[in-house]
């Protein structure tokens, strides 16, 4: 019987967008994250699937019941990049901008900005 073929670059980051809109963090995990991911933000690096649940849970709690729209998609070779918005229910980002590396259909590095800024009342 013979393999499926890896996904591509593109494949695995429109599947990961996706499930950042309406899926769960373990499925994005399980089917687009290596398990040995470095993620590099300007809080801190994080490792592996542990590391990426942290930095879900972050948004989370600083961007609640979010909803995120992608600007701009970019995917060269194994390179890929994203600029993002999203909308909480008292905070709010205009400056998102992620950038990952894709190798054997997984993403193996990951650069995460963005900066929170609250709703005007």
């Amino acid at each position: 019987m013979s393999q499926s073929p890896l996904r591509s670059a593109k494949e695995v980051l429109d599947d990961h967008l996706r499930e950042g809109q309406e899926g769960s963090v373990e499925a994005d995990l399980s089917r687009n994250y290596a398990e040995d991911l470095v993620v590099l933000t300007s809080s801190g690096i994080y490792h592996g699937h542990d590391g990426l649940r942290q930095l879900a849970e972050k948004l989370r709690n600083e961007l609640p019941n979010s909803v995120f729209e992608y600007r701009t998609r970019l995917v060269e070779g194994d390179v890929g990049f994203v600029e993002w918005t999203g909308h909480g229910d008292s905070s709010y980002v205009d400056d998102g901008a992620d950038s990952y590396v894709i190798r054997n259909g997984k993403i193996v590095a990951q650069t995460i900005h963005y900066t929170v800024k609250p709703l005007s009342s």
